[in-house]
């Protein structure tokens, strides 16, 4: 049986479980705590990072590095056009939004979610330069038409899906707006759009799970 160890409320944990209802894979999905670094753990994990996946060849972890996985295996549904090109296309936009754009917005967490001290104004300054760089990025490869690479849901909505809502919550809540919202990107109704797939709706039901508890 294929397992996902992680959390509800990790966007990259998400990521993969959408991956994984989108195809319709049976998971076990196994929890577990952020700082729970045991040398258990880090014998599946090498650096201690959620999620990491077990399977029946061996363990694995990095989401992308996941999903990858779970496409190759399961080839159907495709999450990843069979076109060459368009594929890289894809993976492209998901190295964007994981890797560059959400990377930067992830110094925010601590103050914006964390209850950690808020940052000082010259930090703040330079995060936010480099958020609106990202987002500048972003924008000149995203399509929304209707989805995030094009005209089909492939692997980089399982990433905007659960990347772009901590954007515009982070940026609000340390700047006081969604640079997201303010660069022009009308990401909302997307993640409406995508919120109403039965998939989405059970990995939001999960994160909301376990927020409360």
């Amino acid at each position: 049986m294929f397992t996902l160890h992680g959390s509800p409320i990790s966007n990259y944990h998400n990521k993969v479980k959408l991956a994984l209802l989108e195809k319709g894979i049976p998971f076990e999905e196994k929890v577990i705590a952020f700082r729970d670094k045991t040398p258990e753990m880090l014998a599946l994990s090498p650096l201690g990072k959620i999620p990491f996946a077990t399977t029946e060849q061996g363990c694995l972890c990095e989401s992308q590095v996941i999903l990858e996985y779970l496409e190759a295996t399961h080839p159907t549904p495709a999450l990843l056009p069979a076109d060459p090109y368009a594929a890289a296309k894809v993976r492209e936009l998901v190295t964007f939004l994981d890797w560059h754009l959400e990377m930067a917005v992830r110094q925010l967490y601590p103050s914006a979610f964390f209850g950690a001290p808020a940052l000082s104004e010259s930090n703040a300054a330079r995060i936010r330069r480099e958020v609106e760089q990202k987002i500048a990025g972003f924008q000149r490869l995203a399509k929304f038409a209707p989805f995030v690479a094009g005209d089909t849901f492939t692997m980089a909505d399982c990433s905007a899906f659960a990347d772009l809502p901590l954007v515009g919550m982070a940026t609000k809540a340390t700047y006081g707006e969604d640079l997201l919202a303010a660069a022009g990107v009308d990401y909302k109704p997307y993640v409406k759009m995508i919120g109403e797939r039965p998939s989405a709706q059970k990995v939001v039901a999960d994160r909301k799970a376990a927020q409360a508890r």
